[in-house]
């Protein structure tokens, strides 16, 4: 499946290169347009990040998220620095049907397991964000990329799985927004040890090829924001090359 996706700041749809902010581009001031868009092509999920909420959960663009999730058919999966139950609440009462959980479930790992098994396996996605280093191993990242922890995703996904995971957004933080290629290495090997996960492949699609690829190694899903924005495809091509189940 081809989830396209929209980053949110102040109501405006932008991107970050390597989750830094200070390398934002913007490029639409209003995301209803790209969401009917996205809807029209036939894509089935959207995914949002709401990088106000994840700065600042006060800050939390639930105005916005609930005009999306009212103009749309697609069903939603969120993300941004969902901390607590209230968070969820709120979200899942705007119309949402995911929570993509990040940071949390490195520090509180007891509360997020608590989720899973509270709101079922579906409602929420564990995004694993991972720097890799020189020998290979892939450690996950929190505080918006900026702090890298000392748990490793096998580490991760083994600590949550006994807790009915079921699905797992996984960045390759060096090539996110880089347009450098999708890391296929990486998703094959989590193909392989964890097949009754459903992976959501996230990080440096630049072409159709990119997709192909990822076909190939039987990855579930695949998150396309860049690429998307600034026309290395069309969202139909996409789907004509990989249709949603």
């Amino acid at each position: 499946m081809l989830i396209p996706a929209l980053d949110l700041i102040n109501g405006e749809v932008v991107r970050l290169q390597q989750g830094d902010f200070a390398r934002q581009t913007t490029f639409a001031r209003n995301p209803l347009a790209l969401v009917a868009a996205y809807q029209q092509a036939g894509a089935q999920w959207l995914h949002l990040v709401d990088l106000d909420g994840a700065r600042d959960p006060a800050k939390r663009q639930l105005g916005l998220i609930e005009e999306i999730t009212a103009a749309t058919t697609m069903n939603v999966q969120i993300g941004g620095g969902i901390r607590t139950r209230d968070d969820l609440d709120r979200l899942f009462a705007a119309g949402v049907q995911r929570a993509v959980i990040g940071s949390i479930a490195v520090r509180s790992p007891h509360l997020v397991q608590q989720w899973l098994q509270e709101f079922g396996s579906d409602a929420i996605v564990l995004a694993l964000d991972v720097n890799i280093d020189a020998g290979g191993t892939a450690y996950v990242a929190t505080h918006g990329w900026q702090q890298t922890s000392d748990l490793t995703l096998n580490q991760m996904i083994e600590d949550f799985l006994p807790y009915g995971l079921r699905h797992v957004l996984c960045t390759d933080i060096s090539r996110d927004g880089m347009l450098s290629g999708t890391n296929v290495d990486l998703y094959r090997h989590l193909k392989q040890q964890y097949p009754q996960l459903v992976i959501q492949a996230s990080g440096g699609v630049a072409g159709l090829a990119d997709l192909t690829a990822l076909q190939a190694i039987h990855c579930d899903a695949a998150i396309l924001g860049k690429a998307l924005l600034t026309g290395q495809f069309t969202l139909e091509e996409a789907l004509a090359c990989w249709p949603n189940a």
